[in-house]
């Protein structure tokens, strides 16, 4: 009953000088919808660009690097095993970059219940021959089918069809940039020198875009046995293992098994993409920050008409403790009247954040490089508007609470007696 009586006056009050409770709401509302729109824009963008990283990357990449021998021959023979030997112009080891035994590495990891797959891959030094000129570029080795189930390989073939790539001999896919500046089209017969000087003819049957343009001009893709068979290495040739996960948070523990338990390099995505998580850390705060600010501000524009009320309402605020109200209750009226504005204005800001997060979802963005982009990005994640409406109820029972409290120590003699 009490709490039907506070809850009343608060109402009176609230309506009693509406403007100022509507300034005060549409403040909050405003805040809301900025908070959800920009956290949701931001993060939209960093997910599309976490998704040209991670879509294309390994969780754990296992591969072979040539290294100089860690024993020279002089720290094994008998008269200097005692002493310090000094070797200079060390050489690396003269061994091909193949994975060794990598047949049963595989049938181990597809084994292991924490990999969700393993895609073999072949990585070729090559010259592009175009007229006089060579051009340096890379082809990769895949396995076609595991390739597009594991990294979305489909998606960025923007001409031609990806498994053309496996049904199609001496095949190749060409990053369009590369494509552009050799002025090639599908099914145009391009010519390349391998690494040992050989020469051999293969079959464009589509362009793929990355959405990295330095990327696409030196990369390209052909089957396994394509590579493997342009230079010139047996069917068991394997250069990389990529791993797929099931859990990419226990990339970086695992990449460290794998390097004991097999003898290869080993390398996780955190490690191999710090720079690019550092800068999607550094947005994600700044939107957070910018977001907290907007309804701190709106907060402070709560506290100031909550004072300019109590200032106005002096004699209410008066009769209601002469009629026996407490301090505590002339403070619940108050503290109730900044929740009712935060409340609302937290609601309609929510409702009004995502109409137009929606809107910006569907304004059309087209770019060459993005080739699998169409729309401005977004993210509707619910943490963003569960964050943003705390806050509001939150900031409002602050900026409420300071004024509240001051209209409990109100005393009603001095305020009659001034009247």
């Amino acid at each position: 009953m009490k709490f039907n009586l506070i809850f009343s006056i608060a109402k009176s009050l609230l309506l009693a000088r509406w403007k100022q409770t509507m300034v005060a709401a549409i403040g909050v509302a405003f805040s809301i919808t900025m908070f959800v729109t920009l956290l949701g824009f931001m993060n939209g963008l960093n997910e599309l660009l976490d998704g040209l990283i991670i879509n294309r990357t390994p969780h754990v990449r296992l591969y072979n690097e040539v290294l100089p021998s860690a024993k020279q021959p002089v720290d094994q023979a008998s008269p200097y095993k005692e002493g310090y030997n000094f070797v200079s112009s060390v050489k690396p080891k003269s061994e091909l970059l193949n994975l060794r035994n990598s047949e049963a590495i595989i049938s181990a990891l597809r084994k292991d219940k924490r990999v969700l797959g393993v895609a073999p891959k072949i990585a070729a030094q090559v010259f592009f021959n175009v007229g006089e000129v060579d051009l340096t570029g890379v082809i990769n080795g895949i396995d076609v089918e595991e390739e597009n189930r594991l990294f979305a390989f489909k998606d960025y073939v923007t001409t031609g069809n990806f498994i053309d790539l496996q049904n199609v001999p001496n095949s190749i896919i060409l990053g369009k940039a590369l494509a552009d500046k050799m002025l090639v089209n599908v099914d145009d017969v391009i010519q390349i020198t391998t690494s040992k000087g050989d020469r051999v003819q293969l079959k464009v049957v589509g362009f793929f875009q990355s959405g990295l343009t330095e990327l696409d001009k030196t990369q390209s893709y052909a089957s396994l046995q394509t590579t493997q068979k342009v230079i010139g290495m047996p069917n068991n040739y394997i250069t990389d293992l990529q791993i797929k996960l099931n859990d990419i948070l226990k990339a970086p523990a695992i990449s460290k098994e794998y390097h004991k338990t097999f003898e290869v390099e080993a390398i996780d995505i955190n490690t191999a993409n710090a720079q690019f998580d550092t800068g999607s850390s550094v947005r994600s705060l700044i939107s957070y920050a910018v977001g907290i600010t907007l309804l701190i501000v709106a907060g402070f524009g709560i506290y100031n008409i909550l004072n300019m009320m109590i200032y106005e309402k002096m004699d209410s605020i008066a009769i209601l403790k002469a009629t026996g109200f407490s301090g505590k209750d002339v403070n619940r009226i108050f503290v109730t009247i900044a929740l009712s504005i935060g409340l609302v204005g937290g609601l309609v800001g929510l409702i009004f954040g995502l109409l137009v997060s929606y809107g910006i979802d569907n304004i059309p963005f087209v770019t060459e490089a993005l080739p699998t982009v169409k729309t401005y990005p977004i993210s509707y994640n619910p943490k963003y508007y569960m964050i943003g409406f705390v806050f509001s109820i939150f900031t409002t029972y602050f900026a409420g609470y300071f004024p509240a409290k001051k209209a409990s120590k109100i005393d009603p003699v001095i305020i009659i007696r001034g009247k």
